[in-house]
C-alpha cells in the first residue's frame, strides 16, 4: 500500500518513511494532551472529539489535495491516541473489579480490525493508481459507527450538575501525579519497553524469517498466525490479570515477557521450529502489551489518575516504539545480519521484565 501511495504522490522515500513514523509519533504527542483534554470535558464528550477528528482523518487523507494526506494522517494519529488514553479510564470507572479482561476485549478487537484491514486492503485498492485512497478512505464507516454510539452515550449520560466533593477532587489532579511516582516510571518504563520489543517484531520478522530461508510467501502466513495468537492471546491475558488482583501480576510479566525471549533465542538456535517460535511470540507479545495497559487501571486510585498514568506511559511507550524499529535496522545495515539485533532484544528484555515486576506489584500510586 505504501508503494501505491508513494508512486501515486511522488513521495521519496524519505518522506514515506516519515508518513509511516508521523502516526507514532502522533500517538506518543497527543498521549500527553489528552489528560488534560479528560480532565475538562469528561471521557464522553473526549472520546467523541477524538473520535471525529479521526473521521475527518480518515476522509481527508484519502482526498486529493496538497498537503491532504499529511493533515489526515495528524488527525488520525490525534484521534486514536486521544481514544487509547480515554479507554483506559473508562474502564477503570465502569469497570474496576474487570480491569484486565475488558482490556483484553478491547485489544483483542482492535487486532481482529488490524488483522481484516490488513487483508482486505489490496483488494480495495484494485489496479487503479489512485485505489489507495478508497482503501483508506472506506474505514470512516465504523467510525462514523463508534461516534454515534459514543454521542448517544454522552447525551444519555446522568448530568452531573452539583458533583460530589470526591468527583471534584478525582478530577482536578488532588491525587499524586504518576510523574512524580516511581511506581507511575516503572509502568511507563515497561510500556516503553515491551511495545519497541512488539513494533520491532511487527515491523522486521518477516525479514528475520527470510534471513533464515523461508519464503517470502511463508513469512507472510506465518505473521498471519502470529496475528491470530495475539488475539486469543489477549482474552486470555485479561482473565488471568483480574484473577491475580489480590496478589499482583509480577509473576505474569516474569512468563509472558519470558515467552517471547524464549522466541527470539529460538528463532537464532534453531529456525525450523518455527511453528513454536511463532505460537510463544504471539502469546508474549500480545499478553505483555496487555499487561502494560491494564496497569493503567490496576495502579491506580480513580479514572481520572488513570488517564494520567495511561497518557505517561503511552508517550513513553509509542516514542521509543517509534524509535526502535529504525534503529534495530539501522543495525541490520551496519552488520548485514539479524543476529546482532535479535541480540539486542533480547539484552532490552531483562530491563523490560524489572521494570514490569516491580510495576506488577498490588500497589496503587500514592496509595
Amino acid at each position: 500500500m505504501a508503494d501505491d501511495v508513494a508512486a501515486d504522490l511522488a513521495l521519496t522515500a524519505t518522506q514515506v518513511s516519515l508518513l509511516v513514523s508521523l502516526p507514532l509519533l502522533c500517538f506518543g504527542v497527543f498521549a500527553l494532551v489528552a489528560p488534560r483534554l479528560l480532565a475538562r470535558w469528561g471521557i464522553e464528550a473526549t472520546s467523541v472529539l477524538a473520535l471525529t477528528a479521526l473521521a475527518a482523518g480518515i476522509v481527508g487523507r484519502s482526498l486529493p489535495g496538497p498537503g491532504a494526506l499529511w493533515v489526515g494522517t495528524v488527525l488520525v494519529g490525534a484521534g486514536v491516541a486521544t481514544l487509547n488514553v480515554a479507554l483506559p479510564a473508562l474502564v477503570k470507572r465502569d469497570f474496576p473489579h474487570r480491569v484486565g479482561q475488558v482490556t483484553g476485549a478491547y485489544s483483542a478487537t482492535q487486532s481482529a480490525f488490524a488483522a481484516v484491514a490488513a487483508v482486505v486492503a489490496v483488494p480495495l485498492a484494485g489496479t487503479q493508481p489512485q485505489g489507495w485512497r478508497v482503501a483508506f478512505g472506506v474505514w470512516a464507516g465504523l467510525t462514523l459507527v463508534a461516534l454515534a454510539v459514543m454521542t448517544w452515550r454522552w447525551r444519555t449520560a446522568r448530568p452531573v450538575t452539583t458533583p460530589r466533593p470526591a468527583e471534584v477532587v478525582t478530577w482536578r489532579g488532588s491525587h499524586r501525579s504518576p510523574w512524580r511516582s516511581a511506581l507511575g516510571w516503572q509502568v511507563a518504563c515497561y510500556m516503553g519497553l515491551q511495545s519497541t520489543f512488539f513494533y520491532a517484531v511487527v515491523t522486521w520478522w518477516p525479514s528475520v524469517e527470510a534471513e533464515a530461508g523461508f519464503t517470502p510467501a511463508a513469512a507472510g502466513a506465518h505473521q498471519g498466525l502470529l496475528q491470530v495468537m495475539g488475539i486469543a492471546a489477549s482474552l486470555l491475558a485479561g482473565r488471568v490479570i483480574d484473577r491475580t488482583r489480590a496478589r499482583g501480576q509480577s509473576g505474569l510479566v516474569v512468563l509472558f515477557s519470558g515467552m517471547s525471549a524464549v522466541a527470539v533465542v529460538g528463532e537464532l538456535l534453531a529456525p525450523g521450529w518455527w511453528p513454536l517460535w511463532i505460537v510463544l511470540l504471539g502469546l508474549g507479545t500480545a499478553a505483555s502489551f496487555v499487561t502494560a495497559l491494564s496497569f493503567s487501571g490496576l495502579r491506580t486510585v480513580d479514572h481520572a489518575q488513570a488517564a494520567a498514568l495511561s497518557g505517561m506511559a503511552q508517550a513513553l511507550g509509542y516514542g521509543l516504539a517509534a524509535l526502535g524499529p529504525v534503529l534495530l535496522g539501522g543495525l541490520h545495515d551496519a552488520t548485514s545480519t539479524w543476529t546482532v539485533p535479535l541480540v539486542v532484544l533480547l539484552v532490552l528484555k531483562a530491563p523490560e521484565i524489572v521494570a514490569g515486576a516491580l510495576a506488577g506489584r498490588r500497589r496503587v500510586i500514592g496509595g
